[in-house]
């Protein structure tokens, strides 16, 4: 593959060929960083990446391997490997799938026979009717309209992170900010930050506006969002109301005070990613659980492996990665603000970006690519190398 021709004419910029073969472009630049689609070539100024229209074949295969659910450990191996091997990695894998799809028309199935009704009330008596607080809020307002389906995901995937300090109350909030073209939701305890980003259906209508929602209170909004098309958030300077968009009911938003943390200086002050470390996401969550109640889980990365295990070397597990690059030989991490981030996360395979073993570790997926988590390593120190 040539990287270093200075022509483009015959190249495709990253949205076109992100349009031709049916990716998007945050998953473009996810499969760069983990070394599967690398493209033909990268302007050293701008960071714009090109691509040649020969290399579509690969990217429409590796896009079906991944809809079918194939980690992206074993995509490179069908992608680059020998044939006895693909072969092998996928017949393990239709296996795998079959036994997952027995399972869940049992499990559905066996749900479908305990049901007793048709669940269609609201079930909690906070309905309220939209038309009689309409007009009620004199000042300049805000609007802006999402997926309900979308902003339920993202009050299960943020929420997890939220402090539980009673000192730092707005540790346990979440942080809304609403400006032209995104919204984003953020929390933090200060071990692990969550942040998801979402873009509104329509044009936000209304001043830029932060709100802070206690976190306690977002599932059941998230479950009742869930149950709508669309929703709008309606911000004031007085408080925040969630309307469902094409219905007359609502519900209020749990606006709380207090001073968030500046954790856009945060992001900007990570130190580059040295390291990388692509993995099954379900099965490094079933291997950090797997070490039990301890303080830390130790995570060793090799060529193409990773080993999670407790400090001491017991209970490892070895698990197929790509590690591209040279890594370092540990790093450890609380299981209970791993796994947590592990569950947040969406897709069947995450990316750890590693800068140094003491600073925080970004987690994220090819699959959502709005979807970012921090974590902070711990200190291995007297541990076993």
């Amino acid at each position: 593959m040539d990287l270093t021709t200075d022509s483009t004419a015959h190249l495709l910029g990253i949205s076109a060929f992100a349009r031709r073969v049916g990716l998007a472009p945050s998953a473009l630049r996810f499969y760069d960083d983990c070394g599967v689609l690398r493209p033909a070539r990268v302007d050293t100024t701008t960071g714009y990446r090109f691509y040649r229209p020969d290399q579509d074949a690969r990217a429409r295969l590796l896009r079906s391997l991944r809809a079918a659910g194939l980690p992206l450990a074993e995509v490179s191996v069908v992608l680059d490997g020998d044939e006895d091997e693909a072969r092998a990695v996928l017949e393990r894998h239709r296996n795998t799938v079959r036994d997952r799809t027995r399972t869940a028309d049992a499990t559905i199935e066996a749900a479908l026979r305990s049901l007793s009704g048709d669940g269609d009330g609201d079930g909690d008596g906070t309905r309220t009717d939209y038309a009689a607080g309409a007009g009620a809020e004199t000042e300049a307002v805000t609007l802006v309209r999402l997926g309900g389906v979308e902003l339920a995901s993202a009050f299960r995937q943020v929420v997890p992170a939220v402090g539980h300090d009673p000192e730092h109350p707005q540790l346990g909030c979440v942080l809304v900010e609403i400006d032209d073209g995104e919204i984003r939701l953020v929390a933090t305890d200060r071990y692990r930050l969550s942040m998801r980003v979402l873009r509104p259906v329509a044009a936000v209508e209304g001043p830029a506006r932060r709100l802070l929602l206690a976190a306690d209170s977002l599932p059941g909004v998230g479950a009742w969002a869930a149950r709508c098309a669309a929703v709008t958030i309606e911000a004031g300077p007085h408080g925040a109301t969630l309307h469902e968009t094409a219905g007359a009911a609502s519900r209020e938003l749990p606006v709380s005070t207090g001073r968030f943390p500046a954790y856009r200086e945060m992001l900007s002050a990570l130190t580059p990613a040295r390291h990388r470390l692509i993995v099954d996401r379900p099965a490094l969550l079933d291997a950090v659980n797997g070490c039990g109640e301890t303080p830390a889980v130790v995570l060793r990365l090799g060529e193409d492996e990773v080993t999670v295990s407790l400090p001491d070397h017991s209970r490892a597990r070895a698990l197929p990665a790509i590690c591209p690059g040279e890594q370092p030989p540990r790093i450890g991490f609380d299981p209970a603000v791993l796994a947590p981030a592990l569950e947040a996360s969406v897709g069947p395979d995450v990316l750890l970006e590693i800068a140094t073993v003491t600073e925080p570790v970004v987690v994220r997926s090819a699959d959502q690519g709005s979807f970012t988590t921090l974590v902070m390593p711990v200190s291995l120190d007297g541990a076993p190398v």
